[in-house]
């Protein structure tokens, strides 16, 4: 493919090349419809900066006014389970939370024929991979999804010494947004009851990353209307919440608006595809879709006909 990656072995597999065509595309549709005085209203194109690097570039966006006079806010991601010409859409939360954890634990050490004279730090670490997350979970809501999965452990050096220190880092997800509100004092807490009854020292690093795309009712309906009337109501289906994260969410925080899972699958494919991968690829019918839904949903926001 033309479009590859030029560094070998490289490649950012999600469909923000997608994204950027599709807005892009939309805009200047939306342009020349300006120019023809058929565009009651103004329309601002959003393109996602440092989206994938938490907390995400939103804040920053938010910060310097890109919202300022914006009363509906809306957005694709690309979904290779969806065939071109369609799209995946919900009302409620779509994705999920997801933040970062980092703990550093602290005793004394000492020497492995004594435990019970000084910290036994690696019982310590292994107690809170294996108890934070069972004691969150029962803390919240079942259905709320939020769970700790650690992804890295390290303490000590030698088979016969206590060691002195430990870290550990994993991500938290959450399905709720009520729960993930929640989650840092929750785990805060799950740790350092866990730590002090091992009389380890915890220091912890909770990094907020996003919280879950929650589409507005009102929203939803918009994209829905759109895509029905430039491509069939048999061109919306229905999509499950995913366990990913995307700083779109920070968006509507301050207004509301909605995702809609564009596809990218070329129909017939035998091959189940997943986003960063190195053999996600897409079927660029996808990118006239996208411009499509985007044109018409803002010309009916505005009262127009699509």
């Amino acid at each position: 493919a033309p479009y590859r990656s030029t560094v070998p072995d490289r490649a950012h597999a999600c469909g923000h090349d997608v994204h950027t065509t599709t807005v892009l595309g939309a805009g200047l549709v939306l342009a020349a419809l300006d120019r023809e005085g058929k565009l009651p209203r103004p329309v601002r194109l959003l393109f996602q900066p440092a989206e994938e690097v938490l907390p995400g570039g939103a804040a920053d966006a938010i910060e310097n006014g890109v919202l300022d006079g914006v009363g509906r806010i809306l957005a694709v991601h690309c979904d290779p389970k969806v065939d071109a010409g369609r799209i995946g859409l919900r009302v409620g939360p779509i994705t999920s939370a997801c933040d970062r954890l980092e703990i550093a634990l602290d005793g004394p050490g000492g020497h492995t024929a004594r435990p019970h004279l000084t910290t036994d730090l690696v019982t310590a670490a292994a107690k809170v991979v294996t108890d934070v997350p069972a004691l969150v979970a029962r803390r919240v809501d079942a259905r709320s999804g939020l769970a700790v999965t650690w992804g890295r452990i390290d303490s000590g050096h030698a088979c016969n010494v206590i060691p002195q220190h430990a870290e550990l880092s994993g991500t938290v997800r959450c399905l709720d947004l009520d729960a993930w509100r929640l989650a840092p004092d929750l785990i805060h807490s799950a740790i350092d009851e866990i730590a002090a009854l091992y009389g380890a020292k915890s220091e912890i690093t909770y990094i907020r990353g996003v919280p879950p795309v929650v589409n507005d009712p009102g929203a939803a309906d918009l994209l829905h209307t759109a895509m029905a009337a430039r491509r069939g109501a048999a061109s919306v289906e229905g999509t499950e919440q995913s366990l990913g994260g995307e700083d779109f969410s920070w968006y509507l925080e301050h207004v509301p608006g909605a995702m809609a899972r564009l596809g990218v699958r070329r129909p017939g494919d035998p091959v189940s595809r997943d986003l960063h991968r190195g053999d996600f690829d897409v079927d660029e019918s996808a990118i006239r879709v996208g411009v499509e839904m985007f044109t018409a949903a803002a010309l009916l926001d505005a009262g127009e006909r699509p």
